[in-house]
């Protein structure tokens, strides 16, 4: 007989009520007022955060919204990505990373909203910008216009995301979880290169969403002459001055930049949580009740999904929870107590409008009443600069430069936007399982220059690259051959302009020269001194793509690839070989052979050996590998290889191009968070390449043997090439007797009562305390990896050790009730160090 424990049987209670739920599930109605989003009656106070499904594995998706929601969101938001659910015109795709369906209704069941944005132009630094390139080719077409072959494609495609959504029952009418919808997406960056036809074409877009009939709200982001019904929103670092452009709409802001992306060739953006925390709580100071962060999980641009020009392959964005997954700390533990603080003060935002009264220079308050005795009070000191003790209420308060305090009783602080007190992650002493690859195992095929095939074909121009390839790869072949008659000089400069984005240039099958652009401007010119022969020499060009380009007015006719080619000779007589008779060859040779996909992976084509040919350019390298232990993501440190794309088990993992240093000014080792953040304020890595770790997601490998394949454009050595794999990490705490305490200590009308501040611990969910390295109650000096005893210490380390060895996630009061008093009259702080491992 099967005996079944009272919490088994809870368990499947919660289990089946659950799917009952979920397949009955009641109708809720959205609507909006001046104030906030209306649902069921209710003005909401939202937090939302973006997670792009493509972006991510769906075995690892409930994880992620998990994540989410215990960081305090309620709503998760994506952009819909047209190009890869309909490839082909009128051909579907709906599977594996790109089941929205799957998607949303993973969201719905951990108990989050959906704001769908369905666009369906992303730019996101999607490839196209999210448009397939079929669209390109349709004869007459102009896009983002009142152009009306795209808006019959346009409206065709909104229908169908529409009408799968209802079919599916999942708008929040339906009792499904979407509560928002987008079409179009910041135009109005865009809007004045089309004129009077941008003007119509938003006023038709905005007719086309409501003839859809979703029954939740549509929004605009960015387009601050939306009509009527539709929501115009803010996106942007700092949305607190926005106003929307009606009086009966609500303050949304869709994109608050929790980073930046990467760029190839560029240093790696950071923003400080402090920063971050600051624009959301002045957002929600003066009026907001809808904000969402742009990413709260960025992901990875796996395949050739980046968009362009030179968008890398991670898109981790510094968001809440990074790359792999990983929680990122402390701007999610930081952003979790901001949340919560808001949450504390919902039922005052949401009954009036903010009063304003000035405390001084650089500082005012903004003052929420639910009566006239009863307010909620956020407290800001905007000046880049100076702290400030202000008075309010009759009671003395200090802010930090660039702050701002919230008080959800008008009179204690719970929350201050500058006082990180969560817990933080030293990256650098991050544990992990590192695999060598052995240098004995590999094969290889080397590309020949130059064209391959028989689906060759030639042409008396240049022609442009995108409309070529039609994005089937990303390269192109350009060949054509240069006859030097006696008395001719050999020696000669060869001088090539390109579109974008790189090139490799071969005379007589030999390597003389790369050029290559920037994600801000993608064209390049190459001009290197060549040596030709008497008679017929070869000039072969490989030009390669690296994302097409997705932002911009008229970004959908943008060209690429190689558009002049001269020779100057010695006394500058100049030879234009740009009309000549060129051949073109689309992708490479290993493409056509499939050299990527596993069930080639022994064809007869590879070359096998005991050393791998390294430094050499077009070429094709294929090894096995086993799977590192543990279930956690893995990463391929391609740091010693130059430029290529890579495959594991026949999943493209995307672009890698380590080879491209960043400039080596213009970082900063400490960025103070103060003053208004851009995306080159804070940067990382100076001198270095924006991306080595290159994201393998675990359900991609499988346990024995797995296939890794590469193809190398510049040169680099395989044999150096890691596999990895997180196996723990150093956490750290820091905080005072006078930090607020924790925002969930907090009781409406109750207050704190007698608690203290709390140093908190958390490890990865599956991982452990497994040691404590440091702990001092008193004045610990240093940072976070590099703590010492300072003059007043007490030793806490066994009672730490007891409370915390062990355990997935433990707290220590800062009290001197707690902790004993080494120095009294001195304010007191408690650090500690611990190492967390699977």
């Amino acid at each position: 007989m099967d005996m079944k424990t009272p919490l088994s049987l809870a368990l499947v209670f919660v289990s089946v009520f659950a799917v009952y739920c979920f397949d009955h599930a009641l109708s809720t109605t959205v609507t909006y007022d001046h104030r906030a989003l209306v649902i069921d009656g209710k003005r909401r106070v939202l937090q939302s955060g973006s997670i792009h499904y493509p972006r991510s594995t769906p075995e690892v998706w409930p994880e992620l919204i998990w994540k989410s929601k215990e960081g305090g969101l309620d709503v998760i938001e994506t952009y819909v990505f047209w190009n890869y659910h309909e490839p082909v015109r009128g051909e579907y795709y709906f599977e594996g990373r790109f089941d929205l369906v799957k998607f949303v209704r993973t969201v719905q069941e951990a108990g989050l909203m959906v704001h769908l944005r369905i666009g369906p132009y992303a730019c996101a630094e999607w490839n196209f910008g999210g448009f397939p390139l079929w669209l390109h080719f349709i004869p007459g077409i102009q896009f983002r216009t009142t152009n009306d072959l795209f808006k019959k494609e346009m409206l065709r495609f909104l229908a169908k995301i529409v009408g799968l959504m209802k079919e599916e029952k999942l708008f929040a009418s339906q009792g499904g979880p979407i509560i928002l919808a987008q079409v179009e997406n910041e135009y109005e960056l865009v809007e004045w290169a089309y004129g009077v036809a941008g003007e119509l074409y938003v006023n038709w877009a905005a007719e086309a969403a409501i003839s859809l009939n979703t029954t939740v709200p549509w929004v605009m982001c960015r387009q601050e002459d939306a009509p009527d019904p539709i929501i115009n929103t803010c996106n942007g670092f700092y949305c607190d001055q926005f106003t929307p452009n009606s009086p009966s709409k609500p303050k949304m802001w869709t994109e608050n930049y929790s980073g930046w992306f990467k760029s190839f060739g560029y240093p790696i953006p950071h923003r400080p949580v402090e920063d971050l925390a600051f624009a959301v709580a002045r957002f929600f100071e003066m009026g907001g009740t809808f904000h969402n962060y742009y990413m709260y999980f960025g992901g990875t641009n796996f395949g050739r999904t980046a968009g362009g020009p030179l968008v890398a392959t991670s898109y981790d964005y510094d968001a809440p929870i990074d790359e792999y997954g990983f929680i990122r700390q402390p701007k999610w533990g930081h952003l979790r107590d901001l949340h919560l603080a808001i949450k504390h003060c919902e039922e005052y935002l949401i009954r009036s409008d903010p009063t304003h009264q000035q405390l001084g220079h650089n500082l005012e308050a903004h003052i929420y009443y639910k009566s006239s005795n009863k307010c909620a009070a956020f407290l800001a000191n905007y000046d880049s600069e100076l702290d400030a003790n202000v008075t309010f209420n009759g009671n003395l308060y200090f802010l930090p430069a660039w702050s701002v305090s919230i008080l959800p009783d008008c009179k204690n602080v719970i929350f201050n936007t500058a006082k990180v007190v969560s817990q933080r992650i030293l990256a650098h002493t991050t544990t992990a399982n590192k695999l060598i690859l052995s240098a004995t195992s590999w094969s290889w095929y080397v590309e020949k220059p130059g064209v391959w095939g028989n689906n060759s074909f030639t042409e008396s121009r240049l022609l442009e690259q995108i409309n070529t390839t039609k994005d089937t790869s990303d390269y192109l072949w350009y060949t054509t051959s240069i006859n030097i008659m006696p008395g001719q000089s050999k020696e000669v400069f060869l001088l090539i302009e390109s579109l974008g984005h790189a090139a490799l240039i071969f005379v007589n099958k030999k390597l003389v020269a790369f050029g290559y652009g920037n994600h801000d401007d993608a064209s390049f010119s190459i001009n290197e001194k060549i040596s030709l022969v008497e008679g017929n020499n070869t000039l072969d060009i490989m030009s390669m793509m690296v994302g097409l380009q997705n932002f911009g007015p008229w970004f959908d006719v943008q060209g690429a690839g190689i558009f002049s080619v001269v020779l100057i000779d010695p006394w500058n007589n100049k030879y234009d070989v740009s009309a000549e008779e060129w051949t073109y060859q689309v992708g490479l040779e290993g493409e056509y052979l499939g050299l990527d996909k596993v069930i080639h992976a022994n064809s007869s084509v590879w070359i096998k050996g005991s050393v791998p040919p390294i430094n050499k350019t077009l070429i094709w390298y294929k090894v096995s590998f086993l799977t590192p232990q543990g279930n956690g993501p893995l990463a391929l440190n391609l740091t010693s290889m130059g430029k290529g794309q890579a495959w594991v088990n026949g999943q493209s993992i995307g672009r890698y191009w380590p080879a491209y240093l960043s400039p080596s000014e213009g970082c900063t080792e400490n960025c103070d968070y103060r003053g208004e953040y851009d995306s080159t304020k804070c940067q990382k890595n100076c001198g270095q390449p924006a991306q080595t770790l290159y994201h393998v997601p675990r359900s991609w490998v499988h346990p024995g043997q797995n296939l890794l394949v590469l193809h190398e454009e510049l040169g680099g050595d395989p044999t150096k090439i890691s596999v990895l794999t997180r196996t723990g990490q150093e956490i750290c705490s820091f905080v005072s007797e006078d930090d607020p305490q924790p925002a969930d200590f907090w009781i409406l009308n109750m207050g704190f009562g007698s608690r203290s501040p709390e140093a908190r611990l958390t490890c990865e969910q599956g991982w452990h305390i497994t040691s404590i390295n440091f702990a001092s109650f008193g004045s610990p000096q240093g940072n976070c990896g590099a703590f010492s005893v300072g003059t007043c210490h007490a030793n806490i380390l066994p009672m730490v050790q007891k409370a915390c060895i062990g355990e997935e996630q433990c707290s220590v009061p800062v009290s001197t009730a707690n902790l004993g008093d080494p120095c009294p009259g001195v304010l007191k702080t408690l650090a500690i160090e611990a190492m967390c491992s699977d």
